[in-house]
């Protein structure tokens, strides 16, 4: 790998608590945080940031309590984790930044967006916002029986702890276009990401916000609208169609929405199809 491509690690002190950070690229180029999905890590950033290096700072983060991020508050409330984000932005004193989000990280920039002035554009990838069309249809939707699952107290750590391999694999086969773009090495450092029970606890606990995400949500709805640049992008074989989203998207008060489908991808696009997700993404920052 290139120097310029080399990833970079560092733990960002907050308060008494650290957030772990990955970084590629040129430090005074122009900045792009990725946040992840579950049951991921900063890892599943890794190829995009790659692609990125040569032309942006590409930051990639550990969600509080995953990984080698310790957790700063207790609960997924994907309010409280963008407040952690935006002091995390204001010490490594990013500006003009994009925030792009993919799964539950694509909840914690939505939210993000809806609270601070500060990004510049953001790109929310493969989710459904809490509170947010289609939402309530997702929920009704017997394939994502996860959701429901993951928001019960302490069963689903007692049932998954010392099965995560088996158990991610289950998402990752059943949701990719091609289960072998999630290789065996990414799988591996998952599982380390949840070993702990307070890792796994902690992803989780992001399901068991959903309620809460919900209500603060339709909140947003009713103040005002944004005018920020937004990108909702999905893989085509994700199911649904994107336009209910884009309605959704709309009607909660994002302006300034643009779209756009990759091909060849189920749910774990960035891993599945990088390449084209980051020309996408590039695309959409030089508009």
């Amino acid at each position: 790998m290139s120097a310029v491509g080399a990833v970079r690690h560092t733990q960002v002190p907050i308060g008494m608590s650290s957030i772990h950070v990955a970084e590629a690229g040129h430090a005074d180029g122009p900045a792009v945080m990725f946040l992840h999905g579950w049951p991921q890590s900063w890892r599943s950033w890794r190829s995009v940031m790659r692609l990125a290096a040569p032309s942006v700072r590409a930051i990639a983060i550990d969600l509080p309590g995953v990984g080698a991020s310790l957790r700063l508050l207790d609960g997924g409330v994907k309010g409280q984790l963008a407040r952690q984000i935006h002091t995390l932005i204001e010490l490594l004193g990013l500006e003009d930044f994009t925030l792009v989000g993919h799964d539950i990280g694509g909840m914690v920039a939505y939210s993000y967006l809806r609270q601070y002035h500060d990004v510049a554009r953001v790109v929310i990838m493969d989710t459904v916002i809490p509170g947010v069309e289609p939402w309530n249809d997702v929920l009704k939707n017997p394939h994502l029986w996860h959701f429901a699952f993951h928001g019960i107290p302490s069963l689903p750590e007692l049932l998954v702890q010392g099965n995560q391999a088996e158990y991610f694999s289950y998402f990752f086969d059943g949701l990719s276009v091609d289960p072998s773009k999630i290789t065996p090495e990414a799988r591996r450092e998952y599982v380390g990401a949840y070993h702990s029970e307070s890792a796994l606890s902690a992803g989780f606990d992001f399901y068991r916000a959903f309620l809460q995400d919900a209500q603060d949500n339709i909140a947003f709805c009713t103040s005002a609208a944004t005018d920020t640049p937004v990108l909702y992008l999905r893989g085509a074989g994700e199911g649904g169609g994107i336009d209910t989203y884009a309605d959704g998207l709309r009607n909660s008060g994002v302006r300034n929405l643009t779209t756009a489908v990759i091909a060849d991808a189920g749910h774990f696009t960035p891993e599945e199809m990088p390449a084209e997700v980051w020309r996408t993404i590039h695309e959409f920052i030089a508009r």
